[in-house]
């Protein structure tokens, strides 16, 4: 194993959220990729892509920061690394059968309009599967959460029925949701390992994932400090060759862009 590789694995796999997290959008993108199109929407050094294409997808990890997108070259089976920007991606309509993202949107400035975009380059019929922070009880500790946004940069925060009602007005259909460090005190931990520990924080707490997952199990109620979604995207209605009066329909300008 290359040393960027242990370093990886350690960084993505050895963290007491993300390792849940990915995992579960990846169960929920399939076990075999095989002929499918995977992009990974500010998917850093293309670890979570490369996890991807070693299940067959043809996969394509974007970044707009070139420092981690130089370390995930040094990977042994790196994904396709593309420098862009989440709200302007580089890539034509419906160039992907799969888009994931993986707690990105809460640091965009606009955040619906990196969902724009995530549906233009998803195919019809494809499955969008993400995360965002949503910190259901921020309110109880309100220094926890100011240092948390500022450290990490979080601009908003999303609940299911915020994402929810965001994709259905861009044709999805929300098919699974998950919310992850669902009790008080796992919420607690998440904002305090983040105000305080930063990511080796999170790395030195991994020997808790069993209890958080235990604890997520028994809990009650909706909320937690992460919620994952699965949705697909409508298929298109299909155009009539013929206008109603019987001539074709008038081509769209160039350039134009329609979102579904």
């Amino acid at each position: 194993m290359k040393v960027a590789d242990a370093v990886a694995f350690g960084g993505h796999q050895v963290h007491v959220c993300r390792y849940r997290e990915a995992h579960t959008l990846l169960r929920w993108l399939g076990a075999d990729l095989r002929g499918l199109r995977v992009l990974d929407v500010a998917g850093g050094d293309g670890y979570w892509a490369a996890q991807a294409r070693r299940r067959g997808a043809w996969a394509v990890a974007l970044d707009i920061a070139d420092s981690k997108l130089r370390w995930g070259n040094q990977l042994a089976a790196p994904a396709a690394l593309v420098r862009g920007d989440a709200l302007e991606l580089p890539f034509a309509d419906a160039s992907f059968d799969r888009v994931m993202s993986i707690c990105a949107i809460e640091h965009f400035d606009d955040g619906a309009r990196s969902l724009d975009e995530m549906t233009r380059v998803l195919a019809p019929g494809g499955e969008l599967v993400m995360s965002a922070d949503t910190l259901t009880l921020a309110q109880r500790w309100p220094r926890l959460y100011r240092a948390h946004c500022e450290r990490y940069h979080v601009k908003h925060t999303y609940s299911h029925d915020d994402l929810t009602g965001l994709l259905a007005a861009r044709g999805f259909d929300v098919i699974a949701h998950q919310y992850q460090f669902r009790t008080r005190w796992a919420q607690q931990l998440y904002l305090g390992l983040s105000a305080y520990g930063g990511k080796v924080g999170f790395n030195a707490a991994a020997p808790l994932m069993p209890l958080v997952a235990a604890s997520d199990r028994g809990a009650h109620g909706d909320g937690g400090a992460i919620v994952l979604i699965r949705a697909r995207r409508r298929p298109q209605p299909s155009r009539p060759a013929d206008g109603p009066d019987g001539t074709a329909p008038r081509a769209l300008s160039a350039g134009r862009r329609l979102h579904s």
